[in-house]
């Protein structure tokens, strides 16, 4: 029975084992007929060699290189009752905004009386310091000398009071014994003389009783002795002992009140004394404030007004500037322009920081200025992003940089300018399209056709211009890479999660379906409801020179069509010439117009 068991036991075995195998072999031809499948509909780019330029396009605008910003120094709101006609030349100490100073003057006035009444307040503080520390001072005195007096107590009572009564209560005892002992003697004699009938019985009573008195003397003195030093002596000592005690405590109970008295009168004179500093430099604000309200020409320089120069969405709700006017503090009110340098001020998306660094070249075209190409260098990269474009977008991180323009004959404060950043220049390079690179694990790789399959092989890469990326080594040229490689490879998944040692809240009442929760659109905005595709009609890439990627959509359902029966207003833009600028065809360095990057590759070099 047992040898049949087994043989049952291992052919059950062997049937799984068959049936696992036969399964496995067939997910395996299955899976070798959907890669061969896939391979087939494949897209490769040849790797080739040449010139690379590895640049970067950026929009801005031109401004003057050195300039004086005037600002409005008064607080609040105040009107302007003159500013200087713009386009004017001035020269340094000439007037160029005068503020209404009507309301501080009125304010000078009041706070003059708050000056003075404080000055009254910190002169009766001042008196009243000196009056608790001499009140402070007498008490702990008596404070002392009441424990100076205990202390004497308690010496006189150990020293001198003590040991004299001590003193006469064993003299008192020694006095009883000796007259007992006498008394005893007399008595035993009388015993004598009144048994041989020589004394008569009145007299051996008497005896008798005088020595009993002596008896009870010497126990009453005993009995006093013993009192003293058992319980009298403790007692006083206690007493005496006590009164020191609560006399140290008192004294230490008066130090402190009349620290804190004087501690108070002294916290008290601050407060008068920072009252009276508060109310002086009050005093002192509004007289510079009122002085502030003349704005002087600091240099001499042209009159260009803030609002002239600033841009479209700054300019959409300010009014130019006029008598009248409010201004609030800190506002931008004038530019004195105070050399015929100019600068080029761009944005650069943070995943381009790593490219540029201060000295790099930069050709600058002018939109005014068709045809003209000028020199310059980066000079200054910001360290924090551009909050006004954070505010627009909070996804959208760009950093203010500043290009040195070397020769700005026929420029003007203002006008429109596109930046392009040459990072690097090779005559001789190996590059491929950038949604061919994936990094795994942060190393580049790309997937190479080879005779035997598709072959992933890891590479060197340098920098790309959003087009091309350089490859340093790993490849040659003429080897053809998959244009879309699996994506499945690149991305990284925790295989394990750590469970943290920390204390999850209950949900609130109210809040049990997670609260409502803000949806945003998905896709690009030029997608939603049948809107024009990007790079169609002439509109800007995704995340240049006009509205940045992830910004503005239109609601769903809304396309970009225009209803039926309905023709293009008066003054539009005809057909595929919408947005700021031409799209740039393809081929020059650094266009947005090469193979679209797949939307969840992770591409390499940036």
């Amino acid at each position: 029975m047992k040898f049949l068991k087994k043989l049952v036991k291992v052919v059950l075995s062997l049937a799984i084992l068959g049936l696992v195998g036969y399964g496995g072999y067939k997910w395996y031809k299955k899976r070798q007929f959907e890669r061969s499948q896939a391979e087939r509909t494949m897209v490769y780019a040849t790797v080739e060699e040449g010139p690379l330029i590895i640049n970067l396009l950026e929009s801005g605008s031109v401004k003057p290189r050195e300039q004086i910003t005037i600002k409005s120094q008064v607080e609040g709101r105040v009107s302007i009752l003159y500013i200087r006609p713009e386009g004017e030349r001035v020269k340094k100490g000439d007037l160029l905004v005068e503020l209404d100073a009507s309301t501080m003057t009125d304010n000078k006035l009041n706070q003059d009386i708050t000056v003075q009444n404080a000055k009254s307040a910190y002169v009766q503080s001042e008196e009243n310091l000196e009056v608790v520390k001499n009140q402070a001072q007498a008490d702990i005195e008596k404070a002392e000398l009441n424990l100076r007096f205990a202390e004497e107590d308690l010496t006189k009572y150990k020293d001198g009071e003590y040991p004299k009564i001590l003193n006469e209560a064993q003299s008192r005892v020694t006095l009883s014994e000796e007259e007992l002992k006498r008394a005893q003697d007399k008595l035993e004699w009388s015993q004598k003389l009144f048994d041989e009938k020589y004394l008569s019985e009145s007299e051996f009573l008497s005896d008798k009783l005088s020595c009993r008195r002596h008896e009870l003397d010497l126990k009453s003195a005993k009995n006093s002795l013993d009192l003293l030093e058992r319980y009298t002596y403790k007692r006083q000592i206690a007493q005496l002992e006590s009164d020191v005690s609560q006399n140290k405590m008192a004294l230490e109970r008066t130090r402190r009140s009349c620290r804190a008295n004087v501690v108070q009168a002294e916290a008290q004179l601050r407060a008068r004394e920072l009252e009276l500093n508060r109310q002086e430099s009050r005093l002192l604000k509004l007289i510079e404030q009122i002085e502030k309200c003349k704005i002087l020409a600091p240099a001499d320089g042209l009159v260009i007004y803030s609002t002239s120069s600033q841009g479209s969405f700054r300019r959409m709700n300010a009014e130019p500037l006029a008598e009248g006017q409010e201004v609030y503090e800190r506002q931008e009110l004038i530019y004195l322009p105070v050399g015929d340098e100019f600068i080029g001020e761009i944005k650069v998306h943070e995943t381009n920081l790593k490219k540029i660094y201060p000295g790099l070249p930069v050709r600058i075209r002018i939109d005014a200025l068709p045809g003209q190409i000028f020199q310059g260098k980066i000079a200054k990269i910001a360290p924090l992003p551009d909050a006004q474009s954070m505010w627009m977008n909070p996804d959208l991180k760009v950093y203010n940089t500043q290009v040195v323009i070397e020769d700005g004959a026929g420029l003007k404060s203002g006008m429109n300018c596109e930046a392009e950043i040459i990072v690097e220049q090779h005559e001789k390079a190996m590059y491929v399209p950038v949604q061919s690179v994936v990094k795994i694990s942060g190393q580049p790789v790309v997937y190479v056709k080879t005779p035997t399959g598709v072959e992933k092989r890891e590479i060197k890469v340098g920098l790309d211009n959003n087009r091309m990326i350089h490859v340093i080594e790993g490849l040659k040229v003429g080897e053809e890479v998959q244009m879309t490689p699996p994506l499945d490879s690149a991305v990284s998944v925790r295989l394990t999660d750590e469970i943290l040692d920390v204390n999850i809240p209950d949900r609130p009442q109210g809040e049990a379906n997670g609260g409502v929760q803000r949806r945003r659109p998905q896709g690009n905005w030029r997608q939603q409801g049948g809107g024009m595709p990007p790079g169609q009609g002439g509109g800007m890439p995704s995340g240049q020179d006009g509205m940045p990627q992830g910004g503005m959509r239109r609601p769903e359902g809304q396309g970009g069509t225009r209803p039926e029966g309905q023709g293009r207003p008066r003054g539009m833009r005809p057909e595929g010439q919408g947005g700021m600028r031409p799209q740039r065809p393809q081929g020059e360095g650094g266009a947005p117009g090469g193979p679209q990057r797949p939307p969840q590759q992770q591409p390499a070099g940036n």
